[in-house]
């Protein structure tokens, strides 16, 4: 089997712009991307909007636009995410063309007829979660994650079989084929999973839709349910054909199907997909990571608080790679974490000013008075702690593992003095020690591309093989009150 890997973020609704928990999503996404790309694997990193959303139909009747106009509009917002945080993605899918809606509806085709069916069901809806609750979960049928009243849905709708993969979906789980990262998360599935399963409902009315989404094969009055179409992404992007090299190498033949997610939709990602996956006859993910919520001053982001923050007002403050690092290894990959100034300021300070960005201006200081000249060396061999943390999702520990070096290089200045060893003339002594040094920070460089890709070429490009160090702008400067 060749060695490639699929990954994908979530599709996130474009009724309104790009937050700061987003980026936290994209940022960890791009992280694994580019470690498997750096472990040699040919990698196909995925992103996009989900555009066929009841909430995006009333965004846009809100503002007195078309669907399509506000979709055009809001979306160009997220495709610019790749730039405003150095995102590798190699491709961007809108749910609202036509490639999508195609490969969508060859999906549903491909289900076992003995799987869908359609009846008349009265429900409970959230449109902010796009999903239904039941009364019994839900007595006050208020959403806990919206914290407004459900509305009661009556129609006829095309449903999913899902009770008859209970078992299938128990044995994926359980045997790690599907693995759900965090072992908390796994365990809330399997737990879900020996609930019961009910069967979900699959499409609504066209009427109800807006007259918008991915018309159901064979049904002009009904059209998919978001969730069904907004899943059927990861693989509609890859063009949904067994003569797709894309389609082949991707997913079809790829050992390494991975899908990054945000807590509130692990249900969708490790029960509804796969169990559709399987009815369709293709294979399902090989792992889900889930991460947590993002709050702001310990308060949910939210724009009725007024606390949302937009990457690219912190990317302007603060600059790119600092932002990248503040949700990369400040915040717990799996737990809610809390975003604010304080905090952020205080781990630059800290991490990238007083350490990383300290030990690098204090070997370039020194190298440079020197005219001390590198020498070319071997790619490193990753850490077996960086690549255990990698490998599983725990980018945090991942980074202490090279901040730990890069203390322990310091540690190692203050040990040596080559400053002393400069002024006695002992010159060898002095390139004995820069050498031992310059190697160490490669090795961080190296291992730092994956999560601060800019700061790592600069890293790796201050001390050039057989010429002089110069010495240039400090990697990170202070940040004063």
């Amino acid at each position: 089997m060749s060695k490639t890997a699929f990954i994908s973020t979530a599709i996130p609704y474009v009724n309104s712009r790009p937050h700061i928990g987003f980026a936290f999503e994209c940022v960890q996404t791009d992280a694994m991307a580019r470690y498997l790309r750096l472990m040699g694997y040919d990698t196909y990193f995925l992103t996009g909007s989900d555009e066929n959303s009841l909430k995006n139909v009333r965004a846009a009747k809100e503002e007195g636009i078309s669907t399509q106009e506000l979709c055009d509009r809001n979306t160009q917002l997220f495709v610019d995410l790749k730039d405003d945080l150095n995102l590798s993605n190699d491709e961007f899918i809108r749910t609202s063309g036509e490639t999508h809606h195609k490969g969508a509806q060859e999906l549903w085709s491909r289900f076992k007829p003995e799987d869908v069916y359609k009846k008349h069901y009265t429900g409970l809806y959230c449109v902010g979660c796009e999903d239904f609750y039941s009364e019994k979960d839900l007595p006050d049928k208020i959403c806990p994650d919206h914290g407004t009243p459900l509305e009661v849905i009556e129609e006829e709708n095309y449903f999913f079989k899902l009770s008859n993969y209970e078992n299938q979906l128990l044995e994926l789980i359980e045997s790690g084929d599907l693995r759900i990262v965090p072992k908390t998360k796994r365990n809330e599935i399997l737990s879900f999973i020996k609930g019961g399963l009910l069967d979900f409902s699959i499409s609504r009315s066209r009427k109800r839709a807006g007259d918008w989404g991915v018309t159901v094969p064979g049904d002009e009055d009904q059209v998919m349910y978001v969730w069904l179409d907004a899943l059927a992404n990861y693989i509609t992007a890859l063009d949904l054909n067994e003569d797709s090299k894309n389609f082949q190498d991707y997913w079809l033949n790829c050992p390494k199907r991975v899908h990054m997610i945000g807590k509130g939709i692990n249900r969708f990602h490790t029960i509804y997909w796969p169990a559709m996956l399987i009815s369709a006859g293709l294979p399902v993910p090989t792992d889900v990571f889930v991460h947590g919520y993002l709050t702001i001053n310990g308060q949910k982001i939210s724009k009725s608080l007024g606390n949302v923050i937009e990457p690219s007002a912190q990317i302007e403050q603060y600059g790119l790679d600092p932002v990248r690092y503040f949700l990369l290894k400040a915040l717990s990959p799996f737990e809610d974490g809390d975003y604010s100034d304080e905090r952020f300021r205080e781990v630059y300070n800290a991490d990238l000013a007083n350490n990383l960005g300290n030990l690098a201006r204090r070997i370039e200081t020194i190298g440079a008075k020197a005219g001390h000249q590198s020498k070319s060396v071997d790619t490193p061999v990753a850490p077996k702690e960086f690549t255990e943390a990698m490998d599983d999702y725990r980018f945090n520990e991942a980074l202490s593992s090279l901040w730990a070096f890069a203390t322990e290089l310091n540690q190692r200045v203050e040990e040596v003095k080559p400053w002393v060893l400069q002024k006695a003339e002992k010159h060898d002594e002095v390139a004995t020690f820069l050498d031992e040094m310059i190697d160490g920070l490669r090795v961080i460089g190296h291992f730092l591309q994956p999560f601060m890709p800019d700061t790592a070429e600069k890293l790796l490009n201050m001390f050039p093989a057989g010429k002089a160090i110069e010495r240039g702008e400090p990697l990170f400067p202070r940040l004063v009150d």
